[in-house]
């Protein structure tokens, strides 16, 4: 049986790992359009803010893939697919038959169809990065369209390097995909604290030479103008194919499309009525598809949302139905806008549903596992936002208290247990954990904690981290 991947990037190159990780012996040829090995693309906003040198980002060094028996075609997207030879075709004319198929084509940035549009530099690969961080040396204001979580994270890093950023956001508020009305407001106040300046509700009509156009005829002065307008699946190939596309390449649980050959995996792939754009999901559909394609038996049953905004001095994380109100849900909220503090819990049936956290907590770790667990919660609401006050709080944060089962890295589903067993076998520092079990290699958030646990671990044997 031959395998080939179409698509070198996040999900892509994960399956790739996963199903040599199951099969040392199964040909397996991976096709990416990107001439470089494929890098962590969440990681790409601290390119931005120079927190994170771009080799740092790498994935898979190519050296790998000849190690591991894997034959990789970079630089050649492919143009077509021919479900009746079995066959992908390459833009070079290259022509690779599969017996199965992986589609991991991933999404394409949104460009607005406005006047000027080519401009403006998108902010979606590292090769976009590299050409917003050479901009960014000889500009002298910048203008970052689009306020959802790119958007933030690429507006703050730009005014983490001194230039002068305008953000604008269609919407009324920042991240209203995941934030409600007061916690986008307070996380407009945090970023304007910090350099950012701040314009809702407003449209780009054109970009010009000296800045950005507003519908109302406003200029919003800037020699760098960024785009994160979102993004859109790449869907091309599937469609052209004949088979079933609606937002996103249709799936089922064991990520198949209805053509039992061809699976499809991560920002392409649309399984129960759901998109999703984070990397958590993208990796849980790999391993199954891994699974599934080496013989096992695995089943996907959707992802439990949990998004981490990676920017200097701004903390926030958001989970679930965030937008319901008291007619809808029990919800517990406290706000210090001074602080720019803002915590939120949305309750059904005694379970977290729902939950943002802005600014500096202990208690994300805790509500995430709550959250992810779907299980009872304590009678002490407040204790759940504030542990630090409640004797009866399960802090999580804390090693001693957090229990095996805790998932540490949601990125790659990493428990504490997990970090035990490994530290047990001799990995005595991050780098081996994270060498072993992934963890700290998705978004980062998870490397304090990680840290926590190994220090915590060494300090109960007596050794040195």
């Amino acid at each position: 049986m031959r395998l080939v991947v179409v698509g070198n990037g996040m999900a892509g190159s994960r399956l790739v790992s996963e199903v040599r990780a199951r099969d040392p012996h199964l040909p397996i040829t991976v096709v990416g359009a990107e001439t470089c090995q494929p890098y962590n693309r969440v990681l790409l906003s601290n390119v931005l803010a120079g927190s994170t040198r771009p080799e740092q980002v790498r994935l898979l060094d190519p050296s790998w893939y000849a190690a591991h028996r894997v034959e990789a075609v970079f630089g050649s997207a492919v143009t077509c697919l021919d479900r009746d030879t079995r066959a992908v075709v390459t833009e070079d004319g290259r022509r690779v038959p599969y017996d199965v198929l992986v589609l991991a084509t991933g999404s394409d940035a949104i460009v607005p169809p406005i006047p000027g549009v080519e401009r403006a530099i998108p902010f979606r690969t590292l090769g976009d990065c590299e050409r917003i961080l050479e901009s960014a040396g000889s500009s002298r204001r910048a203008v970052v369209i689009g306020g959802g979580l790119l958007g933030v994270e690429a507006a703050r890093g730009l005014a983490g390097r001194g230039l002068p950023v305008t953000l604008l956001h269609l919407a009324g508020h920042l991240m209203e995909r995941q934030l409600d009305v007061e916690a986008g407001e307070v996380l407009g106040e945090t970023l304007a604290g910090l350099g950012v300046d701040i314009r809702t509700g407003v449209t780009a009509q054109a970009v010009q030479a000296d800045g950005v156009l507003l519908a109302d005829g406003d200029l919003v002065e800037g020699d760098l103008v960024v785009l994160a307008c979102g993004v859109r699946p790449v869907t091309g190939l599937a469609a052209d194919a004949g088979l079933e596309v609606r937002r996103g390449i249709v799936v089922d649980d064991e990520m198949r499309t209805d053509d039992p050959s061809i699976f499809a995996i991560g920002e392409c792939a649309e399984h129960d009525g759901t998109v999703y754009g984070l990397v958590a999901p993208a990796w849980e559909q790999a391993g199954v598809a891994a699974d599934v394609i080496t013989g096992g038996k695995a089943l996907y049953r959707g992802s439990r949302m949990v998004t981490r905004l990676k920017a200097r001095s701004v903390e926030l994380a958001a989970m679930g139905e965030t937008q319901l109100t008291e007619e809808h849900a029990e919800v517990v909220r406290f706000t210090h806008r001074a602080r720019g503090t803002y915590r939120k819990l949305v309750i059904r049936d005694g379970r977290l549903v729902g939950a943002i956290v802005l600014g500096e907590s202990d208690a994300v770790g805790t509500l995430t596992q709550l959250f992810d667990r779907g299980g009872p919660l304590p009678g002490d609401r407040a204790g759940l936002l504030f542990p630090g006050l409640s004797a009866t709080a399960h802090v999580a944060d804390s090693p001693t208290l957090m229990p095996d089962a805790a998932k540490v890295c949601q990125c790659n589903n990493v428990t504490k247990g997990q970090i035990r067993a490994c530290w047990e076998a001799g990995a005595r520092d991050v780098a081996g954990i994270a060498a072993a079990t992934r963890a700290t290699t998705g978004c980062g958030t998870c490397r304090d904690a990680v840290e926590g646990i190994v220090g915590w671990l060494c300090e109960q044997e007596g050794v040195s981290a």
